[in-house]
C-alpha cells in the first residue's frame, strides 16, 4: 500500500491548525490524520473538528454536475459550461433590466484568499456590483476598530503572547469551547502567579476555568471599560511615556472618562465597587497584560466603540507591542483576515481607499486593466443586500460557502428574500443546507481536502491548503467555478494572470507590496510543508522578519498618517432593546460545544459529534427562574422575541446564566429566528446578543 503525506490547513476556525493527512494512493482515501508537530499554532494538537476533516471524503452529492431549476420547479443537471453561461447571461440580463447593482454576492470567511480575490474581481471590478461576506457577522466590528485606532486592520499579536502574559483578560470570549487550541496556549503559560480573568455576563466554560470572573450586567461592557480607564487615570496607573510618544487624543479621552465614575460603573454594570477596584488593581499589578475579545464584544449595538475601549486600555497602560501584551481580537472563521484584506469589498484589494488615485493606479497595473474597471466604492453591507432583495431593488444573488437562511440575524427575513430572487446561485459542498431550498442554480464544489489556496489566521499567519485527495469526474473547486462564470461573462484579458490559484497568489503578493500586510517575500512553494509565515514579510527583508512568531507595534509605530495610535471614544448609547414587562428576558447567544460549528453543515456528518449533540434546539435558564415557572430539565418552552418571531426550545437549567438571561447555542436555525435586525452604527455587524424575549411553558 503506497501512502503519501500531505500537509494542509484546517479550514474550520481562525487558528488554521496544520495537519498531516496520510493517503492511500491506490484507493484515494485518507487513512490517518495527524496534527503537525512543531507547527507554531497547534504543535501536534488539534480539536475534534480538525480531526473530522477526513470525514468529508465520504460527503455524498447526488451529482457532481451543477443543476438549474426548471419552470415546473424541478432541477435539471447540466454541464459546467452550460451552468456558467446560464448564470452569466442571467446576471447580465438582470443588470440590463434593473441596473448595475441589481445582482449581489455573499461570501464567507472559509474560502481561500485566492477565491475571495477572484470573486471580488469578477463581481466588484467587472460587474461593478456588491459583495459582502459573513465576516460581516463576526469580525467587522474588530476590523473597523483596528482601522480607527491603528490606521489599518492589523491585530498585532502572536499566539505565543498567551504563554508570555502574566495577566490574561478575556472579554466576551469563550475559548475553552470556541478556540480550544488557543485555550491550550493559556494552559501552557508557565509565568509564576499568572492570572486568567473573564468578563462575561454568563459563567461560561472559560469563566469556570479562570482565576477571576466578573459577571457584569448584559451589554454594560463599554460602561465598565470607561470606568476602568477613569480609575487607572485617577490613580495615575498609566504609562505617560508611551502615551506621549506613541498616541494621540489622550487628553480628550482623559476629560471624557471623568464622567464614568466608580459609582456610575457600579450602578450600570451590576458589579460591586470592590470588584471593579480589584479588576483595576489586577491590570495595574500586571507586568504583561493582554486583553482578548471576540463575539461577545463584536456582535453588539456599540461593538466598535467597545473594541476601541479595550484598545484604549492597552494603549494607556503601555501594554502593546511587547511580549505577553496587546489588545487582541480573536477571529471566528479560518480566513476572516483573508476576506477582510483581499476580498475587494470594504477596501481595495490588499488595502487602500477606493478613491486613492495612487493606489488605484498601482492595482490597475498589477491586474493589467484600465483604472475605470476597478470598483469605485465600498460594497453595500450584508443587511443592505438582504433589505435590497426584500424591497425589490436586488434581483440576483450568488452565495458561496455560507448558509444565511440559518446564520443571518432575524433569519426569516432571508427566507422571505430568497423566494423573491429571479436568480439565486448557491455554491456549496452540500445541497442539504437550508439556503439551498429556494435556489435557482446549485453549484456543487469540492471541500477543502480537494483544493488549493492560502489562508491567513488570526495572528496574520499565511498557511497553505493543498489537495489531499484527487478529484473525481466533473468535480471543481470554488475558484474554478468563479473563474468559469468570469469567462462566460466575457471578461477576456481581464482574467489574464487569474488562471490558477497559484497565479492569483502571485497577483495578491504584488497587491500587498508596500502595504501593511506586505508578503512579497513569500512564495507559493515556500508555504508548502512549512510553519506558515506571518505578515508582514517583505521581499528583500526576509532576514529581518525571520522569526516564526512575530508581533507588530514593537517600535511604537502604527499605520496612521502620524504613525501614532488613536484614542477613539464616544458616549455610551442607550440599549435599543430594554427588558420590559412584556419582554423581561435577555436572549444571549453563542457557541454550544467544541464539536459543533456554526450552522452544523459540516459537523453534522461527523458521527462522534452528532452522537453527543442534541438534535433539537435548547437554551439555558437560571435555576430560580425555572423554579418560579415550574420548569424542569428538558421541558419545552415557546420563546417570543421582540422581533415578532417565536420558536420552541428545550430547557437546560443552570446557575451559570443570570436571572434575567436566556442563553441559546447558535447551531440551531431557531436561534437566529429570534435575533433582531439591529446593527452596530459603524461596522453594521448584527447585534446578535441584543434581543429581548418572553416565554411560556408548553
Amino acid at each position: 500500500m503506497a501512502i503519501k503525506r500531505v500537509q494542509s490547513t484546517c479550514n474550520f476556525c481562525a487558528l488554521d491548525c496544520n495537519l498531516d493527512f496520510y493517503v492511500d494512493e491506490a484507493t484515494n482515501q485518507i487513512v490517518k490524520t495527524v496534527p503537525v508537530k512543531g507547527y507554531p499554532v497547534n504543535d501536534g494538537f488539534c480539536c475534534i473538528k480538525g480531526l473530522s476533516l477526513s470525514k468529508q471524503q465520504t460527503t455524498v452529492k447526488p451529482n457532481t454536475l451543477p443543476r438549474i431549476r426548471q419552470e415546473d420547479g424541478s432541477f435539471k443537471n447540466v454541464s459546467w459550461d452550460e451552468a456558467f453561461t446560464h448564470v452569466a447571461d442571467k446576471m447580465k440580463e438582470l443588470q440590463a433590466k434593473y441596473g448595475t447593482e441589481s445582482v449581489a454576492g455573499i461570501s464567507t470567511g472559509q474560502l481561500t484568499m485566492e477565491e475571495f480575490a477572484i470573486f471580488g474581481h469578477v463581481m466588484r471590478n467587472y460587474l461593478h456590483t456588491n459583495v459582502d461576506g459573513n465576516t460581516r457577522l463576526c469580525m467587522a466590528s474588530a476590523a473597523v476598530a483596528h482601522k480607527g485606532s491603528y490606521g489599518f486592520d492589523a491585530p498585532g499579536y502572536t499566539l505565543n503572547d498567551l504563554e508570555l502574559s502574566d495577566t490574561i483578560i478575556f472579554i466576551g470570549a469563550n475559548p475553552v469551547v470556541a478556540h480550544p487550541i488557543l485555550w491550550g496556549r493559556v494552559r501552557n503559560n508557565k509565568i509564576p502567579g499568572h492570572k486568567v480573568i473573564v468578563l462575561d455576563p454568563r459563567r461560561s466554560e472559560t469563566a469556570m476555568n479562570a482565576d477571576y470572573w466578573y459577571g457584569l450586567k448584559w451589554r454594560s461592557d463599554l460602561l465598565l471599560l470607561y470606568t476602568i480607564a477613569n480609575q487607572l487615570i485617577e490613580k495615575d496607573w498609566i504609562d505617560h511615556k508611551f502615551i506621549e510618544e506613541h498616541t494621540e487624543h489622550f487628553d480628550e479621552f482623559k476629560s471624557f472618562v471623568k464622567a464614568y465614575t466608580l459609582e456610575r460603573g457600579v450602578e450600570g454594570t451590576g458589579l460591586s465597587a470592590e470588584q471593579i477596584t480589584e479588576l483595576v488593581e489586577l491590570i495595574h499589578n500586571g507586568k504583561r497584560v493582554s486583553f482578548w475579545w471576540t463575539m461577545g464584544v463584536n456582535q453588539g449595538y456599540e461593538a466598535v466603540r467597545t473594541a476601541q475601549a479595550i484598545i484604549n486600555l492597552a494603549l494607556m497602560t503601555g501594554n502593546i507591542g511587547k511580549p505577553g501584551t496587546g489588545s487582541n481580537s480573536i477571529t471566528g472563521q479560518c480566513n476572516a483576515m483573508g476576506s477582510r484584506v483581499f476580498s475587494n469589498t470594504t477596501m481595495l484589494t490588499g488595502g487602500g481607499e477606493f478613491g486613492n488615485p495612487a493606489r488605484r493606479k498601482r492595482l490597475a497595473e498589477v491586474f493589467g486593466v484600465d483604472e475605470s474597471m476597478l470598483a469605485e466604492k465600498p460594497t453595500k453591507t450584508y443587511n443592505q443586500i438582504i433589505e435590497g432583495i426584500n424591497d425589490g431593488s436586488i434581483k440576483g444573488l450568488w452565495i458561496l460557502c455560507t448558509n444565511p437562511r440559518h446564520s443571518w440575524t432575524n433569519n426569516e427575513t432571508f427566507a422571505e428574500a430568497a423566494k423573491k430572487l429571479e436568480l439565486f446561485v448557491v455554491q456549496d459542498i452540500y445541497d442539504t443546507i437550508e439556503s439551498a431550498e429556494d435556489c435557482t442554480v446549485f453549484f456543487p464544489v469540492v471541500p477543502g481536502i480537494k483544493k488549493e489556496g492560502t489562508y491567513i489566521n488570526l495572528e496574520r499567519r499565511l498557511s497553505a491548503m493543498r489537495p489531499v485527495l484527487k478529484r473525481g469526474e466533473n468535480e471543481i473547486s470554488d475558484y474554478e467555478a468563479i473563474l468559469g462564470v468570469g469567462k462566460a461573462l466575457g471578461m477576456g484579458d481581464a482574467l489574464k494572470g487569474w488562471e490558477t490559484p497559484e497565479s492569483c497568489f502571485n497577483l495578491m503578493r504584488e497587491c500587498s507590496r508596500n502595504m501593511p500586510e506586505d508578503f512579497t517575500g513569500v512564495t507559493w512553494k515556500m508555504l508548502e510543508d512549512s510553519h506558515g509565515i506571518q505578515w508582514p514579510y517583505p521581499e528583500g527583508r526576509e532576514e529581518e522578519f525571520s522569526d516564526e512568531q512575530r508581533r507588530l507595534y514593537a517600535d511604537g509605530k502604527f499605520f496612521t498618517p502620524t504613525k501614532k495610535a488613536q484614542f477613539v471614544f464616544e458616549e455610551v448609547r442607550e440599549n435599543p432593546y430594554q427588558p420590559s414587562a412584556e419582554y423581561p428576558y435577555v436572549f444571549n447567544t453563542g457557541r454550544g460545544s467544541v464539536g459543533q460549528w456554526h450552522t452544523q453543515s459540516r459537523t453534522k456528518e461527523v458521527k462522534f459529534v452528532e452522537d453527543v449533540s442534541l438534535k433539537t434546539p435548547y437554551l439555558y435558564m437560571n435555576t430560580e427562574v425555572a423554579a418560579e415557572h415550574d420548569i424542569h430539565h428538558m421541558d419545552k418552552i415557546r420563546v417570543y422575541s421582540i422581533n415578532g418571531q417565536d420558536a420552541v426550545f428545550s430547557v437546560k437549567i443552570t446557575d451559570n446564566v443570570q436571572r434575567g438571561e436566556l442563553y441559546a447555542p447558535i447551531h440551531y436555525i431557531e436561534c437566529n429566528k429570534l435575533t433582531p435586525s439591529n446593527y452596530d452604527a459603524y461596522s453594521k455587524e448584527p447585534n446578535y446578543k441584543g434581543a429581548v424575549v418572553r416565554f411560556e411553558k408548553l
